[in-house]
C-alpha cells in the first residue's frame, strides 16, 4: 500500500469514527496508529456531544463517557496532536456548537477552578479566544500559579548561585555559619598574650557567602510549540527569577517561525505567558541566529534554548550557528524539557550532533535548574 492510499484510509477512519472499528482500521507503524487513535478519542469526545444524526452518536460498545477526559485535558491534547489550524477549528466547534464553554464564557466556573498547572496550560491554549472579565480572571490565575512556582524555586536558585563562600570579602551577617576562623586568628595574632598563652580577640571576621561575579548576559529562547507548554511556563518563571539576580542581564525571545523579543518583560512571567502563541512551525536556527546578534561579550554570555529540537527550518543552519556561538566562547545549552517529568520527546539525532560540538543538551526538572544555573555562573 502506498503512502497516499494509507493517508486516505486514515483520514476516512477519522471522519467516520470508531464505529467503523472492524471494517476500517488505521494503517501505519505502531506510533502512527496510536497517534491516530488518540486523535479519534478527541474527536469522539467532542462530536458525541452533537444532538444530530452524526455517526459518532450511535450506540456501540466501548463508547467514551465524559469522565474519560476533562475539558482541560481535551484542550491540551488537541493542541498537541493536531496542526495549529485544525486545533483552532476544533476549539471553535467545541465552544460554539458543543457546549464546551466552561473555560471561556462562564467566569464563575473559571474562578471556581483550582489554580494549577493543568488549568494554566488550558488558559494558554485558549487565551486568544478569551475576552473581558474572563481574560482578566485568566490573567489573575496565571499570576497565582506562576507566583507559586517562583516561590518554590527561587530560594533553590539563589542558594545555588550565592552558596559559594567568598573569603575575600567581609559579611555584614554575623553568624557562626559565616565565621572565618582562619582570618580571625591571623588578624589577631598580634594580640597574643604570652602570660595566659591566649589570643585576645579584638576583631572577629565573618566571610561573605556571595561570590563576586562579573555581569553576565543570559539569553533565553523559548520554543512556542504546543508540545512544549509545560516547559514554556517554567521557562518564563525561570527568566523572571534570573532577571532578579543583581549580576545577570536577561534577554528573552519566544519563537516559532517568527521571533518576538520580550526582553523588556523578562521580569514578568505572566506578561510573557500571555504573549505566547502556542503552536505553529518551528525555526530553531532562525531564532538562534537572532540570539547570536545579542551577544556582546561571548565569555560572559550564556544562551539557553528551550526546544524539542524538531527543526522545521534548515538543520545545517542550526548546526552552523551553534558551532559559531560555541567557537566564540559563549555557553550554549538546549533544554529539551523543563517540567515536572523531564521526559522529552525530541530529535535525538540533532541533539547528539549539538552535544558532540560542545553544547549542553538535556532535560531537567525545575528543582534541578538551580544547580544548573549555579554551575553556569561559576
Amino acid at each position: 500500500m502506498d503512502t497516499y492510499e494509507q493517508t486516505a484510509i486514515n483520514r476516512w477512519r477519522l471522519v467516520l469514527g470508531s464505529l467503523t472499528d472492524k471494517q476500517l482500521d488505521f494503517r501505519g507503524n505502531n506510533r502512527e496508529i496510536q497517534s491516530f487513535r488518540d486523535m479519534e478519542e478527541l474527536l469522539d469526545y467532542l462530536y458525541n456531544r452533537s444532538q444530530g444524526d452524526d455517526v459518532r452518536t450511535s450506540d456501540r460498545s466501548g463508547s467514551l463517557a465524559d469522565s474519560v477526559l476533562t475539558v482541560a485535558e481535551w484542550i491540551t491534547k488537541v493542541r498537541n496532536l493536531f496542526p495549529n489550524q485544525t486545533a483552532e477549528v476544533l476549539e471553535k466547534h467545541a465552544l460554539e456548537e458543543y457546549d464546551m464553554t466552561e473555560l471561556l464564557t462562564d467566569n464563575k466556573v473559571l474562578e471556581s477552578m483550582k489554580p494549577d498547572m493543568n488549568l494554566l496550560k488550558s488558559i494558554l491554549q485558549l487565551k486568544h479566544l478569551m475576552k473581558g472579565e474572563v481574560l482578566d480572571t485568566a490573567r489573575r490565575i496565571a499570576r497565582q500559579v506562576a507566583d507559586g512556582i517562583r516561590q518554590k524555586l527561587e530560594n533553590d536558585i539563589q542558594r545555588s548561585v550565592y552558596g559559594h563562600i567568598d573569603r575575600n570579602s567581609s559579611s555584614p551577617l554575623h553568624s557562626a555559619r559565616n565565621l572565618d576562623i582562619n582570618k580571625t586568628i591571623r588578624r589577631n595574632l598580634k594580640n597574643y598574650d604570652t602570660e595566659t598563652q591566649k589570643i585576645m580577640l579584638k576583631n572577629v571576621y565573618f566571610s561573605n557567602r556571595v561570590r563576586r561575579y562579573s555581569n553576565r548576559r543570559v539569553i533565553i529562547a523559548i520554543d512556542e510549540s504546543g508540545s512544549m507548554t509545560g516547559s514554556v511556563i517554567y521557562s518564563a518563571v525561570m527568566a523572571q527569577i534570573i532577571s532578579n539576580l543583581p549580576f545577570a542581564e536577561v534577554r528573552l525571545v519566544i519563537f516559532d517561525t517568527s521571533i518576538v523579543d520580550l526582553s523588556d518583560d523578562a521580569d514578568d512571567a505572566v506578561q510573557v505567558l500571555m504573549s505566547v502563541q502556542l503552536g505553529g512551525g518551528t525555526d530553531i536556527g532562525g531564532a538562534l541566529s537572532y540570539c547570536e546578534t545579542l551577544i556582546s561579550t561571548p565569555s560572559r554570555t550564556s544562551i539557553i534554548v528551550v526546544t524539542d529540537l524538531f527543526e522545521g527550518g534548515f538543520e545545517n543552519r542550526l548546526l552552523n550557528v551553534s558551532r559559531n556561538i560555541i567557537g566564540s566562547g559563549a555557553k550554549l545549552s538546549f533544554l529539551t524539557a523543563l517540567d515536572e517529568n523531564a521526559t522529552p520527546a525530541y530529535d535525538r539525532n540533532i541533539g547528539q550532533k549539538l552535544a558532540d560540538m560542545g553544547a549542553f543538551v538535556g532535560a531537567m526538572t525545575p528543582d534541578k535548574f538551580g544547580d544548573y544555573i549555579g554551575k553556569m555562573f561559576s
